[in-house]
């Protein structure tokens, strides 16, 4: 195993049962059009015709449907290797598990017609989850990248020897993996409680057919943490979120983010803007944020209390 997801098969997995008996995962997003020739070259000559295709498909959905749609389908079809972990979330609060053994392969007819080999292995319950991987799993979308839990998926399904490469590079680095829970943890949070934020008053975080699709959302260089439209719909906003100090190396990430929108997601008379939010900054983003303007920095607090019992 070199890197572990999770699929989500169908609305709330209703497809999940059907192709873990047919042996397969799958997604969809533009029904019956096969996306083999447009595999060939690159992510770049990929994204456009499957775009078109997508519209065509699906009249009447933004940019912003789009691009999700477009990037799940490349991972799902090219991203996800084969020895790749698979976890398919189910009806019941449990989740199959499996390793992709083959590529892609066009199943026109069906309801996921696009579609991977897995050699499904097992389950698991949700009950079994850390908090932080049960957080992670509450993604609505089709397709999340799980490998920064890889050490505890590999406990989870006893894929023994074939768990450890991934496994292992995740945990030699604990101080990594600890940055990672936690900016999950600010992740989740801002996302409760957007409404009640300054930025929550500007901006609603991205959805989809009534589903938070913001959160998480995928672009050709990963996923951004958060991504948020203006109230009058003319602005899109790139939100990094960083645990402790933020370094200058954060502005050059979501300025990569912030092109991908400009380049794959803007409407006409739309623009990108983005802000870092971290607990503090330092005089080397600073000076980085001071040459773009489109970039603001946010800090968050954490209060603790202690508040006395009388008897």
């Amino acid at each position: 195993m070199t890197a572990a997801w999770m699929v989500r098969q169908g609305e709330g997995g209703a497809y999940a049962e059907d192709m873990i008996e047919a042996g397969y995962m799958g997604v969809d997003f533009i029904g019956d059009r096969e996306l083999t020739p447009h595999l060939v070259d690159g992510y770049d000559a990929f994204r456009p015709p499957v775009t078109a295709l997508f519209h065509e498909t699906n009249p009447g959905k933004t940019k912003l449907a789009a691009g999700q749609a477009v990037n799940s389908l490349w991972r799902a079809a090219v991203g996800i290797s084969e020895g790749d972990l698979i976890v398919a979330p189910k009806p019941n609060r449990m989740y199959q598990h499996g390793v992709v053994t083959g590529g892609y392969e066009y199943h026109p007819g069906t309801a996921l017609p696009h579609r991977r080999r897995v050699d499904w292995r097992g389950s698991f319950s949700r009950d079994e989850l850390s908090e932080a991987l049960a957080t992670s799993t509450k993604y609505v979308g089709t397709l999340l990248e799980l490998s920064p839990h890889a050490a505890e998926l590999a406990t989870l399904t006893q894929l023994g020897e074939q768990a450890q490469p991934i496994a292992e590079v995740i945990t030699s680095e604990v101080q990594e993996q600890l940055a990672f829970q936690m900016e999950k943890q600010l992740e989740e949070f801002l996302v409760h409680n957007w409404a009640s934020t300054s930025l929550g008053r500007e901006f609603d975080i991205y959805e989809e057919d009534g589903q938070p699709v913001g959160q998480q959302y995928l672009t050709d260089t990963g996923p951004m943490d958060i991504l948020a439209i203006s109230k009058d719909r003319t602005r899109l906003l790139v939100v990094e979120l960083k645990r402790g100090r933020a370094s200058d190396a954060v502005v050059g990430q979501i300025q990569r983010y912030m092109g991908y929108v400009q380049d794959a997601l803007l409407e006409p008379g739309q623009s990108v803007e983005g802000v870092i939010i971290a607990q503090e900054d330092d005089l080397r983003i600073r000076r980085a944020l001071s040459m773009a303007r489109n970039i603001r920095f946010m800090k968050y607090r954490v209060e603790f209390h202690l508040e006395g019992i009388t008897a």
